[in-house]
């Protein structure tokens, strides 16, 4: 699966390239790489990158691109996504313009982690020819569904069906506000989580699985609090709404969702 990715289209680091400069790319990509919370200050991954393309080909099939950085530290494998729909000339004889460039930082413990994703990557374009092409794609909302359909190829070979399940998602969550419930490939379980000053957060929900991983994560509440998705192991925590109350007391209204295997 395509973790890193995923976590960049979930942190909104996907966007527009406007430069057709491959430098100014690299340098726009870098530095919203460099501004990632988990990667510490001080580290800088323009440079590191810019140097590495001095004398590497990181361009993988028809116009898509991998740079990275690799740094001798330990932390968590990041990315950012940069989408050019006017493409952008790689500097390599004979190849097409690069439309797409997804951008690695790479910490040493990361290394396999990182080689291994980039390889479902390549596997997934060579093996579905129709995402390598995208000169004529004409928004970044289309390049996150290609995106989806991808990293869902990537984990279990079938993407049929997985966008419009995540394009359903609002009518589910209707749905799925009393408890929870199973669609096609999906489970859905309803999620509350009430906040308060120096209290531990209290997780309420009917999926004692949910709520014993729910509980013992530290980095939940900040994520959801700011509005963005979060994956849970198996589970992407999805926030609908926060009520706040007097006291900075919150309750935060989510949705978990996991993908699961049809039955045999």
């Amino acid at each position: 699966m395509l973790n890193s990715i995923l976590e960049a289209i979930e942190h909104g680091r996907m966007v527009k390239l406007t430069s057709h400069d491959k430098n100014d790319a690299l340098q726009f990509l870098g530095t919203m790489l460099e501004a990632v919370p988990a990667i510490p200050s001080g580290i800088n991954i323009v440079e590191i990158v810019l140097s590495h393309e001095k004398t590497s080909n990181t361009s993988l099939v028809a116009g898509w691109a991998c740079p990275h950085a690799r740094v001798n530290y330990d932390g968590d494998l990041s990315c950012t996504i940069g989408w050019s729909m006017e493409g952008i000339d790689y500097g390599i004889p004979d190849e097409p313009l690069v439309h797409m460039i997804i951008m690695f930082f790479v910490p040493d413990n990361q290394r396999n982690a990182y080689l291994k994703e980039v390889s479902a990557l390549v596997r997934v374009l060579k093996n579905n020819p129709q995402y390598q092409g995208l000169e004529t794609i004409q928004d970044l909302n289309a390049i996150r569904n290609n995106l989806l359909d991808i990293a869902h190829l990537a984990m279990s070979g079938d993407a049929k069906n997985y966008r419009a399940r995540m394009i359903q998602l609002d009518t589910l969550t209707k749905a799925a506000a009393t408890g929870g419930m199973h669609e096609e490939g999906m489970q859905i379980e309803a999620l509350m989580v009430v906040v308060v000053p120096d209290m531990n957060p209290v997780v309420l929900t009917q999926n004692i699985e949910l709520s014993r991983l729910a509980e013992k994560d530290i980095n939940l509440i900040t994520v959801i609090s700011k509005g963005n998705n979060y994956l849970l192991n198996d589970w992407h925590i999805v926030r609908r709404n926060t009520t706040s109350y007097t006291g900075e007391k919150f309750v935060h209204d989510c949705l978990a969702i996991k993908l699961v295997s049809a039955p045999q």
